[in-house]
């Protein structure tokens, strides 16, 4: 596995990290954007009618609070428990059919 910890998404998901003291909204990194104006994507409220507070309290519901990786599909309002490694964030979007497999990676 690699040691890579980019994972790319589209902008309407958010991976969040459930750590002892709280709820870690990831930084992400916009590389493309289809919009004719600058948009601070981290505004939730603005972007799609939620708050940093609303979603973690949704993320609580699905895993009873446990440490680990989450995901939020803000546009749809639904929400995944990925696992507790980077790579399970991978698997889970996957299975939602967001990526793919790299193909320069030799998987034996």
């Amino acid at each position: 596995m690699s040691t890579d910890t980019t994972v790319y998404h589209p902008d309407y998901y958010r991976i969040v990290e459930r750590v002892s003291n709280g709820w870690l909204f990831k930084k992400g990194e916009l590389f493309y954007t289809s919009l004719p104006f600058a948009v601070d994507m981290s505004d939730l409220e603005l972007l799609y009618g939620i708050s940093k507070l609303q979603v973690a309290v949704e993320l609580r519901k699905i895993n009873g609070d446990k440490a680990g990786y989450y995901l939020a599909d803000l546009r749809n309002k639904k929400y995944y428990f990925c696992g507790t490694e980077v790579e399970d964030v991978r698997l889970k979007l996957r299975s939602l059919g967001i990526g793919r497999n790299d193909p320069m990676e030799n998987e034996s």
